[in-house]
């Protein structure tokens, strides 16, 4: 992998190792569909995904409406004094947008500056690829879940990050969601790297 912009320096929190495993789940499966990313914060992930799309001809679906998750919000643990929107809230448009540009992804990366739950109103084709990093809420990932996750295309891979088995190491609804799929029947688990899991769907 190689990237025309230093990831150390976008703003995230996903592992690198985390990311090498997207970009390998997005290089295999942009081949065959459209790939969507649910929560796109100032574009780390996105970059991850978006090279190995590009890479691979493939298109990348960013679906993020760019206020920030529950835990962004001011006064929060993950707050951030860079994004604050001037109006009591936050806003990573602008970061995302510049880090999309540097990357040389504007080909390949669709933005869909809207909640997850009103672009699946869309009469999308079942994507090749679903990563799952949006809301941290019960009610977000559940949304995440049950608009994005049975869309998935038969082979096609479902990935969801901030996945904590120890509830002492982080907050619990994407680790819900995750049991949901696999109790689902529609998906078996194929790879854990740290936080994130990538299921496979049947």
């Amino acid at each position: 992998m190689h990237f025309p912009i230093n990831l150390d320096a976008v703003k995230g929190f996903l592992d690198p190792s985390e990311g090498a495993a997207l970009y390998a789940a997005a290089e295999e499966m942009a081949r065959l569909g459209l790939c969507v990313e649910i929560g796109s914060y100032c574009g780390k992930s996105t970059i991850f995904l978006g090279a190995a799309c590009k890479k691979a001809g493939g298109i990348l679906l960013a679906i993020d409406h760019h206020r920030g998750s529950e835990e962004n919000q001011p006064g929060e643990e993950y707050f951030d004094p860079d994004l604050d929107d001037g109006e009591g809230g936050v806003s990573s448009l602008l970061h995302f947008r510049a880090n999309i540009r540097a990357a040389g992804l504007e080909g390949t990366v669709i933005p869909a500056l809207s909640p997850s739950q009103v672009v699946a109103r869309l009469p999308i084709v079942p994507p090749a690829l679903v990563f799952i990093d949006g809301g941290h809420s019960m009610p977000a990932a559940l949304a995440d879940w049950q608009n994005w996750g049975a869309r998935v295309m038969a082979g096609g891979l479902l990935a969801i990050h901030d996945v904590f088995p120890n509830p002492a190491d982080g907050g619990r609804p994407p680790h819900e969601i995750y049991k949901l799929a696999l109790h689902s029947g529609l998906f078996k688990e194929e790879k854990a790297v740290k936080s994130l899991r990538v299921l496979r769907r049947l």
